[in-house]
């Protein structure tokens, strides 16, 4: 083998709920270069994951693997899993993260609806059913997974560019923010890293010229900016973001998602994350901006 320094070879260890997107996250990774490998037996994933030599002593050509494993799997147990994942980080040659997909149960159920497919996990029973035992299941990986992603109102685009922010082989070093504005009544974003509540400034809902517009016109935004309090939130706000950025990525952190909320989701919410975008942006950082509940009714 050469003496030359080589970089360690990438796995992401995809599981989660059934009906989550898993299968759907392996295409994309074996787009963005993997080698996907689906519903691998574990006892073939130790084997799968070493960089052996070839007859000639060449390091090998792959350098990303992206394994699903999931209740499907032959010889799954939970448990198993987390320890040889564990084992396997050990590894100098090895760089290894455990990808976790969640839903929620209605959407879940929608989704198997939709396509009458029946639940690994509730064969001769009701869907509801298998997507309680399997989440009961896949409790302890959640908890020791290195990202979750909850694909409950993500799209395929959305949840593509999430990805690819994360581990696309030829994303640039450091760290990728993902400002996200977001309605209180309709639940606070799980993929969130820091989360902002801006329910405390002047609401265009109560402007019936305002109503119907959104966080991205000029006339919105130039209302909520005039709030008394706006201008020395977002200062601090700013100021605070700015002093974390360099320790997330001091820790090897490669993906941040701040959550911005207000009530509908639709007007200030959205003012403040496309400032703070903007502001992100001219200070040098990679942002995408998405607003999950603008285009929703009037809330």
């Amino acid at each position: 083998m050469s003496d030359a320094a080589v970089e360690p070879i990438r796995v992401v260890v995809v599981s989660g709920l059934s009906g989550a997107g898993k299968t759907t996250a392996l295409k994309l990774l074996e787009d963005f270069g993997y080698e996907a490998v689906d519903n691998l037996p574990i006892s073939l994933l130790r084997r799968l994951a070493m960089a052996e030599e070839s007859e000639a002593g060449d390091v090998p050509a792959r350098r990303a693997i992206a394994v699903g494993v999931d209740s499907r799997t032959r010889d799954f147990q939970p448990d198993r899993l987390i320890a040889l994942i564990g084992e396997l980080k050990q590894r100098a040659d090895l760089a290894v993260q455990l990808v976790y997909f969640d839903c929620e149960d209605e959407i879940l159920l929608k989704r198997f609806t939709a396509t009458r497919r029946r639940h690994p996990l509730a064969a001769d029973r009701p869907v509801a059913d298998g997507i309680a035992a399997e989440r009961h299941l896949m409790k302890p990986l959640q908890a020791e997974a290195d990202q979750v992603f909850d694909t409950s109102t993500v799209t395929l685009p959305e949840l593509r560019q999430l990805l690819a922010a994360q581990f696309a082989l030829d994303a640039l070093p450091g760290l990728s923010i993902m400002v996200l504005s977001f309605s209180y009544k309709l639940g606070l974003p799980r993929e969130a890293d820091l989360v902002f509540d801006v329910r405390f400034l002047r609401n265009p809902h109560y402007d019936e010229q305002l109503r119907p517009q959104t966080g991205t016109d000029p006339a919105v935004e130039a209302y909520v900016a005039a709030d008394p309090g706006y201008v020395d939130f977002f200062t601090r706000l700013n100021g605070m973001i700015s002093s974390l950025l360099p320790r997330y990525a001091a820790e090897g952190k490669r993906y941040l998602t701040i959550a911005i909320g207000c009530t509908g989701g639709r007007h200030r919410s959205v003012v403040v994350a496309e400032a703070l975008g903007r502001h992100l942006r001219e200070a040098g950082q990679r942002v995408d901006i998405r607003h999950r509940d603008r285009d929703l009714a009037n809330a």
